[in-house]
């Protein structure tokens, strides 16, 4: 048994450092306090409402559902019904297939479980949303006007870059230059105006490893924070819709595990009682 439990050990550590080592852009965490707070997930349903359902559905919802994170049917229907008026209608969008295939080369995906679906070694599907939305910087180069560290090529435009303000995106990496041995510094500004600089230089007696590192420079510090509490209220509504009774079910899984836990001292207990007068 010893040796059965330090294998299944030593391949959970290897899969886990076989994880690690795929590359990419590291996912920030998102804050899970921002999921029991009513306020926050009512923000978010307002900021799905007015700048995603326009192209991505959550067929899988339905408007009168939000009623569960404080929401009540009357400011549902004047706050957040734009594409029906049917409160118990799912969250639809009226965008054409075809159309969507012509602007963007693909139909924008449902976002009903996207949250979930996005989850893997590197993070939950709300750390990859979080880390998503904000990491989008201009790039000239694409059809839309705008790149994303986490998914490179990302045929979205960034809808809510006036809510997060102008900023620079500065990536410097440490990579092998042309002659043997020898390392240099890649720095790649991307302006705010799309506009991207490419500067190197050697590095003189450098034997470490290569390496990348990202930063994020805005223009406004205190519009990229509040952006960034915004993105934090909407991942938390696109984590509750992909499944709206997560908090219950977290509440019922604790009971039941304090009720098996007082089960088996009393069950442990009754056993000890019993056994005891028998020889």
């Amino acid at each position: 048994m010893k040796k059965f439990l330090l294998a299944l050990w030593l391949s959970l550590g290897l899969a886990g450092a076989s994880l690690a080592s795929e590359g990419g852009t590291p996912l920030d965490r998102f804050p899970q306090d921002k999921l029991t707070d009513m306020a926050s997930m009512q923000n978010g349903a307002r900021l799905f409402v007015n700048y995603c359902l326009s192209c991505h559905s959550a067929a899988y919802m339905r408007y009168n559902r939000m009623r569960d994170i404080g929401l009540t049917e009357e400011q549902i229907k004047a706050n957040l019904m734009f594409a029906t008026e049917k409160v118990g209608a799912t969250m639809q969008v009226s965008l054409d297939p075809q159309q969507a295939k012509d602007w963007f080369g693909g139909v924008p995906p449902d976002l009903s479980v996207i949250a979930r679906s996005r989850a893997s070694g590197a993070g939950s599907g709300a750390d990859y949303l979080y880390t998503l939305l904000r990491t989008f910087y201009r790039d000239d180069s694409k059809a839309t006007g705008w790149n994303n560290l986490v998914f490179p090529s990302i045929g979205m435009p960034h809808v809510l870059w006036e809510r997060q303000g102008a900023r620079d995106l500065v990536i410097t990496e440490i990579r092998a230059g042309k002659a043997a041995g020898a390392w240099e510094e890649v720095r790649t500004l991307h302006a705010a105006d799309g506009s991207a600089e490419v500067q190197a230089k050697p590095l003189e007696g450098y034997h470490g490893h290569g390496a990348v590192r990202y930063e994020f420079v805005p223009k406004d510090a205190g519009m990229a924070a509040r952006y960034d509490n915004e993105v934090a209220d909407l991942v938390a509504f696109l984590q509750w819709v992909g499944e709206p009774s997560q908090a219950q079910r977290t509440r019922i899984g604790v009971g039941v595990l304090i009720f098996l836990a007082l089960f088996t001292v009393i069950a442990w207990r009754l056993n000890a009682a019993y056994w005891k007068h028998i020889k």
